[in-house]
């Protein structure tokens, strides 16, 4: 029986079957740790050292479950570093509640210690954002932030005051507020397009002589449903970053990646298609689509706001991937002409050749390349892939594979550096018998790099991926090969991960031979618990895009021209790799 309206709250999560909260504690929340210590049988706290790891750690557990997660920061500063994380969910669509304290009912607004209006704060991040103020508000509070935040797939958050929080669960209620009128249930919407519109797109897509399939996270869990739609089509599938496990990476009908990360085949595939059909996607570089005019669209989303967002599509169907895909498929044709994914084939294979030797290159200083390609052999059916942003995102989106039920996701509109790591501990607690991989660069993981602990601590047997070249490298190659101007501000200060590592209690691996590589990743991924590999690379090697633009091509080299240091060492490495493109 609740005594306290914190404790309310703590039971009313437990009644939408949270079970699970990431949080650091603070004197704005000590009520609801409380609540929660009280509950601790129904409802485990998993402690982190900084705020916005235990946002990005609800993201990713929101991600790899498709279940609502739960946050919790202190008033003021520990609300505001969860802001990070939450935008991250919300721009990736992601169900997540944030709860944070607030200073003393009443002296809100008298410039008292830690006085933010946090309900204010997070009135952007979050479609619902509420204060509650009193026991008979806090069941209405939550069933209403948690039912936003599912049905939207988007943010909720609720603070409360610190010292309502120790209130008395009995008080008083307005007549209007009629005790337990609220419920704890929810369901989902599940609209289907009418018979109209899927006979529209169907005849589309029966009359496309080459028609491409963009499939999105939203076809995750509509596998099956693509991999019909294109052998009967004679389609291939392009996946956005995001949709990198819809179907495996070899799977004969996908051309792989799309964009800066992407593939030459794909993007050939966009620029020569006649039909595109987008599904459960909302890739925002608009540059990679096929020109407005050059190619009809059929669009399927469950947002009905998102459907021609990015290109102009001729039909749009609102609803699940897999619910629309199963009802468009009777209604599609049989293509027999196989032209159109048989050329896309033969670049792919070709492509995945180039990889291959790129993966395989034995030079030194180390190719970034080789680990993520050596990871390959040492990654389980049913991994989960977690990746940070950077220089890295491009070496996992070509090199890393996926097969099985393998998960694998970044942080994809936002594209928030330090990620890798949270989204690894919020999958590890989410799923704790399954292989998960950080995949970091030096950047990225230093940022957060103190939550290496939270997986000591819980015992999280996460596999760490940091690539070394001290350097922010993404930002160094986007000011040469976009902006046409010499790197500056980008080096870092070199860190010796392996003694970090084993100063938080974990086990690390330093690797800089291309010949030791798969015996390092053998040796760290039979250790049981958190392991950190640090992979010393080629600082030179730059993450060129799939298809090099003419004008990427004259701002490199302006750059060069314009005395971008090392710029002998960066000729040289890519006038090495396009010769070995060549032969």
């Amino acid at each position: 029986m609740a005594a306290t309206v914190a404790d309310i709250l703590v039971e009313r999560l437990i009644d939408w079957n949270v079970d699970t909260v990431f949080a650091l504690p603070g004197d704005g929340i000590n009520g609801l740790y409380e609540a929660l210590r009280t509950h601790r049988d129904a409802i485990r706290v998993i402690q982190v050292r900084h705020e916005e790891a235990a946002a990005l750690a609800a993201c990713g557990y929101a991600k790899f479950t498709r279940r609502l997660a739960v946050c919790l920061a202190t008033s003021g500063p520990g609300g505001i570093h969860l802001l990070n994380g939450l935008y991250d969910a919300k721009f990736d669509g992601q169900p997540v509640l944030a709860i944070t304290g607030h200073t003393y009912h009443d002296l809100i607004g008298t410039h008292y210690q830690q006085d933010i209006d946090l309900d204010r704060v997070f009135s952007d991040v979050a479609a619902f954002s509420g204060r509650v103020m009193g026991p008979a508000h806090v069941c209405n509070a939550v069933d209403l932030a948690v039912k936003t935040a599912i049905s939207k797939r988007t943010v909720s958050h609720i603070t409360i005051p610190k010292d309502i929080q120790d209130w008395p669960a009995e008080g008083m209620r307005s007549k209007a507020n009629v005790a337990e009128h609220s419920g704890d249930r929810i369901s989902e919407a599940l609209p289907l397009p009418g018979k109209a519109q899927l006979e529209r797109a169907a005849a589309l897509l029966n009359q496309g002589t080459k028609v491409a399939i963009l499939a999105g996270r939203g076809c995750l869990s509509a596998r099956d449903e693509i991999v019909m739609l294109a052998e009967k089509l004679g389609a291939p599938i392009v996946k956005p970053l995001l949709g990198k496990a819809v179907v495996p990476d070899d799977h004969p009908y996908t051309t792989g990646g799309i964009g800066l990360l992407g593939t030459a085949p794909s993007q050939d595939v966009m620029e020569e298609c006649d039909t595109l059909i987008i599904a459960g996607s909302s890739f925002p570089y608009l540059e990679f689509y096929p020109k407005p005019g050059q190619a009809k669209a059929i669009q399927i989303d469950l947002d009905a706001a998102r459907i021609g967002l990015r290109y102009p599509v001729d039909v749009g169907l609102v609803g699940q991937c897999w619910d629309v895909l199963r009802a468009l498929l009777p209604l599609v044709d049989p293509k027999s002409d196989r032209r159109f994914l048989e050329r896309a084939q033969e670049r792919k294979t070709r492509w995945d050749r180039l990889m291959e030797e790129r993966g395989t290159r034995d030079d030194i200083p180390m190719k970034p390349q080789v680990i993520a390609h050596a990871l390959n052999d040492v990654l389980a059916e049913d991994a989960i892939i977690c990746c940070d942003t950077g220089t890295v995102t491009t070496w996992a989106a070509r090199h890393i594979r996926m097969r099985g039920s393998m998960q694998f996701s970044v942080s994809g509109t936002l594209a928030t550096m330090a990620n890798g790591l949270p989204y690894s501990i919020g999958a590890s607690v989410a799923f704790p018998g399954r292989q998960v991989v950080c995949f970091a660069g030096d950047g990225g993981f230093t940022m957060l790099m103190g939550d290496l602990a939270t997986a000591v601590k819980y015992r999280l047997p996460i596999k760490i991926v940091v690539i070394k070249n001290n350097s922010l490298g993404m930002i160094k190659w986007e000011q040469i090969a976009f902006e046409g101007n010499p790197q500056y501000g980008v080096d870092l200060q070199a860190i010796d991960f392996v003694g970090f590592a084993r100063a938080c209690g974990a086990v690390g691996y330093s690797v800089s031979d291309p010949a030791r590589v798969r015996e390092t990743l053998r040796d760290a991924f039979a250790q049981p618990g958190p392991v950190v590999i640090e992979a010393v690379v080629d600082p030179y090697e730059p993450p060129l895009p799939g298809k090099l633009t003419t004008d990427q091509a004259w701002q490199f080299t302006k750059a060069m021209a314009r005395g971008q240091k090392d710029r002998l060492e960066i000729v040289k490495t890519v006038i090495e790799n396009k010769i070995r493109e060549v032969v």
